[in-house]
């Protein structure tokens, strides 16, 4: 989603030699509760600091020790066959869905629970009362309105039922259980009025050439199932989602002069596309440039023509979470290849290339606006394939209309006027959510750092890769101040004692600003555990490592800190503890300089102090007077046994300056007092004649 502070410079700068290699094997003691109110003047508790750490989600069948799903891990899948028809004059979606739900569970379920998103628009919805400035400035919908429940048995005859709608969410009684290892298969019928541009995910936005219709959130869809909470049905009040896998074949009828561009595979060409544009897709797919499908003299045509009835356009997407897709007349689209391995885009179909697709109003075009759309669409895809984990769907689109900044699964919707570095971040950002929580499922609206925070810690290290650096690197100015290195940006949020813990719920309004954590400090957190704890080497592959085993799958905060920790062969309770539990930082001094005997010659003693209740390792380095400078790191665990630390390095030339955390490589709250510079040594008799 947008409105992110990216990862500003974290993964930008070259990362410090000495720290990649680090290894941190942390001493913990004795567990002990919390620590009292105290003032700073008392000092870190190093028996809290390295306490053990009581991860929220225990061990069990399902979740393992290491972080990875337990040998009985199971999820539940929802199927779907939709068809919804587009009234564009009279901004209104009539659907119906039928909707195979198995359960995977050891339990038996006696009520279904879906959600309602377009609720939230009713003048009486819970997310009407938490943003009451934003309705009232804009009006309100009826939502979606039910027209028909019906289950099916087995020789396919509805059965009506009258369902439970609360706010966003609808519960379906039903008259048979269902058992573990079972089936059903229900139908839904709905229609509701599309918002205008204030609808922002989905909305209708008027451009030169006609309103462009962004449609998501757009079906009734199956809450999840899981071994957590059961039904996870926390209302939708404009945040994110959680949602299970399944298959999804879809039809959208619309005006026959409009375009649809949708999630995973188009499978009519024939019936929907011209000749032209079927000979330029062909081209499209064996071009690494972009080839205009529709360029802006056939749409300025099409928005012209009065619409000759309807056309129905057909797509189907594999194992995915959700669908979107957009409708206008006038839109332009171009495309290029992924060079990825071709994919099925349905069972019985040959594999064909996969693209890489822009589509976008007049408004945008411009050699330094949507003219490079697909450029940075088919790089971010390709980086994170080769990166992370094999992007697995058809197609990656970017569309440029409203500008909600908005991500769905192959799909994304940034705004018609974005243009220059903005225009690359934000389709790299959204693009990336294609991996989290896309791919990897986690519960976006209890743990919204798992997936804004991961993806905007990859998409900066996306923004350092492109085209040497050209829009490297990430920033959008949004946390001031932006001194160009990432540890001082975040030290303002750290001292503020506004801001929630990152492990606080997404669910519950957050004091501060709540991009701040779940974007920058969570990808920030991250960078650190990359560059200053662990080193990328070690990082990488236990990251690589987590993204494939819980692909498609519903990972908790515990299953990612204990995989980092097992992969990574670290303890690193008291990072999870300082940076997502609590809103902890570190804080050195340095508070000495010694020589042996007063002489250089004999040795050097430099006394340190740690202040902060997360010590990070931090590096010491020591300039001499003859030019020669030394470095080490002092690791996290000598601080398990107390805030007092003396580094004793040889004899030599006397010291000029000592510093720490010359790179400004971490947050350290107060720098102040990190640096010092010695009293001459007296001088020896033989040099005062």
């Amino acid at each position: 989603m947008r409105i992110s502070k990216p990862l500003c410079r974290a993964a930008t700068k070259p990362l410090l030699k000495a720290s990649a290699a680090t290894g941190l094997a942390t001493l913990l003691v004795a567990a002990a509760p919390p620590p009292a109110q105290t003032g700073p003047e008392q000092g870190p508790k190093p028996a809290h600091i390295f306490a053990p750490i009581d991860y929220p989600t225990a061990i069990n069948r399902y979740r393992s020790a290491d972080g990875t799903p337990g040998p009985d891990y199971w999820h539940n899948r929802a199927d779907y066959r939709i068809d919804v028809a587009l009234d564009a004059p009279a901004h209104r979606l009539t659907g119906q869905e039928t909707i195979t739900y198995r359960n995977n569970s050891p339990s038996t379920l006696n009520v279904l629970w879906l959600q309602l998103e377009q609720n939230i628009y009713r003048e009486t919805s819970r997310g009407a009362a938490a943003m009451p400035a934003r309705f009232k400035a804009h009006g309100h919908t009826e939502g979606m309105q039910i027209d028909r429940v019906a289950l099916l048995d087995a020789h396919g005859k509805e059965i009506a039922v009258t369902p439970l709608i609360s706010d966003t969410r609808m519960q379906i009684a039903l008259p048979t259980p269902l058992a573990p290892a079972s089936t059903v298969k229900f139908t839904v019928s709905w229609h509701y009025e599309v918002p205008g541009t204030w609808g922002g995910r989905t909305a209708v936005t008027p451009s030169r050439n006609g309103d462009i219709f962004e449609i998501a959130q757009f079906y009734p869809r199956m809450a999840v199932f899981d071994d957590l909470r059961g039904w996870d049905t926390a209302p939708y009040l404009g945040g994110e989602f959680y949602l299970d896998y399944g298959d999804i074949d879809y039809r959208v009828t619309v005006p026959s002069n409009f375009l649809v561009v949708g999630s995973g595979a188009l499978l009519n060409e024939k019936d929907v596309l011209t000749a032209q544009e079927r000979q330029h897709l062909a081209q499209a797919r064996m071009s690494e440039k972009r080839v205009l499908i529709r360029n802006q003299a056939d749409i300025e045509t099409a928005s012209h023509l009065s619409a000759k009835g309807t056309r129905s356009w057909h797509f189907f997407m594999p194992n995915t979470r959700d669908v979107a897709f957009v409708a206008s007349a006038a839109l332009l689209w171009d495309a290029a290849k992924l060079d990825l391995p071709p994919v099925a885009p349905a069972p019985r179909l040959k594999p064909t290339p996969r693209l890489a697709m822009s589509v976008y109003p007049v408004e945008g075009i411009g050699p330094q606006a949507w003219d490079r759309s697909t450029e940075y669409v088919k790089h971010s895809i390709e980086y994170f394939s080769s990166s992370w984990y094999p992007y697995p769907w058809a197609t990656a689109i970017n569309v440029g209309g409203h500008g909600a900044g908005m991500e769905y699964p192959g799909i994304v919707f940034d705004g018609m006027q974005d243009r220059d570095a903005k225009l690359f971040w934000i389709t790299t950002h959204e693009l990336g959510h294609g991996w989290f929580p896309m791919i990897v499922g986690s519960n976006e609206r209890r743990h919204g750092f798992m997936d804004e925070g991961f993806n905007t810690f990859i998409d900066s290290l996306a923004s350092r890769h492109f085209n040497k650096g050209e829009f490297a690197p990430k920033q959008d100015g949004e946390y001031a101040p932006d001194t160009g290195k990432p540890a001082d940006d975040i030290v303002k949020i750290l001292k503020d004692p506004v801001y929630d813990p990152l492990m606080t719920s997404s669910t519950i309004p957050g004091h501060g600003n709540r991009h701040a954590m779940t974007y920058f400090k969570a990808a920030y957190g991250l960078e650190l555990l990359r560059s200053q704890i662990l080193g990328p080497e070690r990082f990488d592959r236990a990251f690589r490592h987590y993204i494939a085993v819980w692909a498609y799958k519903h990972p908790t905060p515990s299953d990612f800190f204990r995989l980092m920790e097992s992969d990574a062969g670290e303890d690193l309770s008291w990072f999870w503890r300082g940076w997502y539990f609590e809103n902890r930082s570190p804080d050195y001094a340095l508070d000495a300089i010694n020589y042996t005997d007063k002489d250089p010659k004999r040795g050097v003693s430099l006394t340190i102090s740690n202040k902060g209740w997360l010590p990070l390792p931090v590096t010491l380095a020591v300039t001499r007077e003859d030019g020669s400078v030394e470095r080490l790191i002092i690791p996290t665990e000598v601080w398990s046994g107390g805030n007092t630390h003396v580094v004793t390095l040889k004899g030599g030339s006397p010291v000029r300056r000592a510093s720490l955390d010359p790179d400004h490589a971490i947050p350290d709250i107060d720098r102040s007092n990190d640096a010092l510079s010695p009293a001459p040594p007296p001088s020896s008799p033989a040099s005062s004649h």
